[in-house]
């Protein structure tokens, strides 16, 4: 069976599950409800894919899959559109945006492909009422994915930092952290939360500027504490104590054992 008949066969058994006959679940979803789906299979996907996992990746691929053609359908039920038209605009999109593919455009690496792309994509929003060189960035991602997102758009217009050494993003982490420190002193929480964000955005922007990725860097930090602190969970399952009989010192001894073990 081709990828069209098959593509078909999943719209159809959506259609039968949204029928007044179907799935009592599938039928009480929104569009509101779906959200947290589509957000929870696009992470999946995204572990997959870090994993390396073959099988994960064809699973979870066809899980985001379900998800765009659910939303499809509860689009089509309420005559606002259906999957042909999202089939249709992402052909047109994909074509219109690779001049240098399907038209007479040159490009010589992928840098000046990412050119054209941005280039097409600035006349595009042009025609919009929110034209902005950000409008187009998700407010529902990561937040360190959004700064990230957000910086890089205005650094494509040339609102950056100097890419001539991170002395001035150094001073920048510098400056947030005392004023951090400030706020704490003092005790103003709406303040405090203001500088705290004020210092993780420019520790992205060093990031961004070292070529890192911060979701990703972060991620991988998670994964670094939680295998640590796992191991620190099965010395005290092994030591027969409670947590609270635990010093802190002893703690930080079992951690610093943890750092290397894992």
């Amino acid at each position: 069976m081709c990828e069209g008949e098959l593509f078909e066969r999943i719209v159809a058994i959506m259609k039968r599950l949204r029928s007044p006959d179907g799935c009592p679940w599938d039928r009480k979803q929104t569009f509101q409800t779906l959200t947290s789906h589509v957000i929870e299979e696009a992470y999946e996907l995204v572990d997959a894919l870090d994993r390396e996992d073959k099988n994960g990746m064809c699973e979870e691929s066809g899980d985001l899959l379900l998800q765009v053609v659910f939303v499809s359908q509860l689009a089509e039920e309420e005559g606002l559109f259906d999957i042909a038209q999202v089939l249709k605009r992402l052909e047109e999109k994909l074509i219109r945006r690779h001049p240098h593919v399907f038209g007479d455009l040159k490009a010589a690496d992928s840098d000046e492909a990412r050119r054209n792309w941005d280039r097409i994509k600035a006349s595009e929003r042009a025609d919009k009422e929110d034209n902005s060189v950000i409008a187009g960035v998700p407010r529902g991602i990561p937040a360190l994915l959004r700064a990230f997102q957000i910086q890089e758009r205005a650094a494509r217009v040339g609102f950056d930092w100097p890419k001539e050494g991170l002395l001035p993003l150094w001073e920048k982490i510098s400056e947030e952290a005392q004023e951090l420190k400030c706020a704490i002193d003092g005790e103003c929480s709406e303040e405090i939360e203001e500088e705290v964000g004020d210092l993780l955005f420019a520790t992205v922007n060093l990031s961004r500027h070292l070529g890192i990725d911060p979701e990703r860097a972060l991620q991988r930090t998670n994964e670094k504490f939680s295998t640590r602190f796992r191991f620190i969970e099965e010395r005290v399952r092994e030591s027969g104590r409670q947590w609270s009989s635990f010093s802190l010192e002893e703690l930080d001894s079992l951690w610093r054992l943890a750092k290397t073990k894992t």
